[in-house]
Formats: C-alpha cells, sequence, structure tokens
C-alpha cells in the first residue's frame, strides 16, 4: 500500500474531476482519470474500446493506462490525488455485468492506495452528460453504489464528501489528508 496514494471515486457528474482540479491548483499531484483520455483517443481514430462499443477492451486500456500510472507516481513526493483508481475498473466490469478477469483484480489488490478512498456521493444538483459521459442519473447513481461496494470488499474505508462547493470540498480533503 502507498499511504501517499489518496484516490476520489464515485459516480459519473458527481465533480470528482473539479475537485482533483482544484487540489491541483492547490499544489497537488494529481493524476488523472485514464477513462476519459481513452474515449478521446478511440473516438478521434474510429476505434472501438468504448464503454459503449467493446467495454472489455475499454476496461483493458483502462487496466494498462492506470497501472503505468501507479507506477509513475512512485516517483512523486507528498500526497498524489487519483481521479478513480485501478479498482474502479472492478465496478465498472461489476456494473456492466461482465466478469472481472483474474488479472484484472489482482492488479486492484497489488497495486494498493491509501486506506481512506475518498467518495464523491450522486448529486443530482450538479450532474451533467456530455459527449464522453453518457450515462443516465441512474447509471450514475447505480455507479457510485457499485464503487463503495467494490472499495470496501478490497479493505478500504470510505469517506464521503461532503456536497457542497469546490472549494469546501477541497478543504475538507485537506483537513482530511492533515489527519
Amino acid at each position: 500500500m502507498n499511504d501517499q496514494f489518496f484516490v476520489v471515486t464515485g459516480g459519473p457528474g458527481a465533480g470528482k474531476t473539479s475537485l482533483i482540479t482544484e487540489l491541483a491548483r492547490r499544489g497537488f499531484h494529481t493524476i488523472p482519470e485514464s477513462g476519459r483520455a481513452i474515449i478521446r483517443e478511440e473516438m478521434a481514430r474510429g476505434g472501438d474500446a468504448l464503454p459503449w462499443a467493446d467495454r472489455m477492451a475499454y476496461a483493458e486500456r483502462m487496466l494498462e493506462r492506470d497501472l503505468r500510472a501507479h507506477s509513475a507516481a512512485q516517483t512523486l513526493s507528498g500526497p498524489v490525488i487519483f481521479d478513480r483508481g485501478i479498482p474502479d475498473i472492478m465496478g465498472y466490469l461489476t456494473l456492466c455485468s461482465l466478469p472481472v478477469p483474474p488479472h484484472v483484480a489482482a492488479a486492484a489488490k497489488a497495486a494498493r492506495y491509501n486506506a481512506r478512498v475518498f467518495l464523491a456521493p450522486f448529486w443530482d444538483d450538479i450532474f451533467a452528460q456530455d459527449t464522453e459521459r453518457k450515462q443516465t442519473r441512474a447509471e450514475a447513481e447505480a455507479t457510485c453504489a457499485v464503487m463503495r461496494e467494490t472499495y470496501t470488499a478490497l479493505g478500504y474505508k470510505i469517506t464521503e464528501l461532503p456536497r457542497a462547493d469546490i472549494a469546501s470540498r477541497a478543504d475538507f480533503v485537506c483537513k482530511q489528508l492533515a489527519n
């Protein structure tokens, strides 16, 4: 486990990326979500490793990218904030009713993060869809629930983020990291 690696997880449209952007502005090392980057790349090249096309290929691409990011982050000092972690891939596959391949489960168990995981709960007031985020509100809520279950099953302790403005959320995370 790397005590300096902190994950922010939850459903789509819950403010994770906005929070991480604010934490980066405050000087924290941050690692962006791999899923959005893969969607952009696949759409640009006409590929099908997409959550609405070949879900398993999409999961494999996320795993590859997330393992590289986890390894590269080892060289950083101080807290590193990840926009989703490797266990999110297990949650994604579970949500899609796909089997979690043994190598994905093994990676989630081997590449650990701090035991405290920050969960951005579904928040209807800020949820919005876009060209990369096509999930419905119901899917966003279900994703949040699956991420909570997945991280808990892997021995992580969930700290739910408050439904508050970005600065207040960032203050909350900073306070938690100081404890």
